[in-house]
């Protein structure tokens, strides 16, 4: 069967809580505080209600799933633009470029070419240890900051996308 994309359905939940939890341990032990990290299932199943939730099954199996918070949903992000959250990957998996190959499909197929979006945005903790890194490699740049009372300042990332479809008003005020 392979690698395949879909969007996950309320029957996916409790396989999506329990790849969530494997994924999110190291953030928890870091004492970093992501929704994702500490997720029941009635959370998963808001997140796949309210969002647009894809995963990547291969033979059959989820092994990474991503969310987009739209910007008319209950938790839109901070520029009016799709926002990337809830991102996981199978932790025995780790090191395979699935979790880019996920963030490139998602990127390209779906917010840039069928949705026609400019750019995405995603948050982060401030206290992780590497992945601002990472997103600034793949094409990020930070747009802002925000203490949202979770225990460490969320830097919020933007990747423009269409830069011929940007327009302003797609920044965050008061950095």
């Amino acid at each position: 069967m392979g690698q395949h994309f879909r969007l996950a359905t309320l029957e996916d939940a409790e396989e999506l809580h329990a790849l969530s939890l494997g994924a999110y341990e190291p953030n928890r032990k870091l004492g970093i505080n992501f929704a994702a990290a500490t997720a029941d299932i009635a959370l998963v199943q808001q997140n796949i209600h309210n969002n647009v939730c894809y995963v990547m099954e291969e033979n059959g199996r989820i092994i990474a799933t991503v969310s987009i918070r739209m910007p008319w949903g209950p938790q839109p992000g901070p520029l009016g633009l799709p926002h990337i959250w809830w991102f996981a990957v199978d932790p025995t998996l780790g090191g395979k470029g699935i979790g880019s190959k996920l963030l490139s499909w998602v990127e390209t197929t779906v917010i840039r070419d069928e949705w026609k979006a400019p750019a995405v945005t995603l948050g982060t903790a401030d206290k992780h240890p590497w992945l601002i890194r990472m997103y600034e490699r793949r094409g990020y740049e930070r747009v802002g900051e925000k203490d949202l009372g979770k225990g460490h300042i969320t830097i919020y990332l933007r990747k423009v996308l269409r830069s011929d479809l940007l327009q302003t008003g797609h920044e965050l005020s008061g950095k």
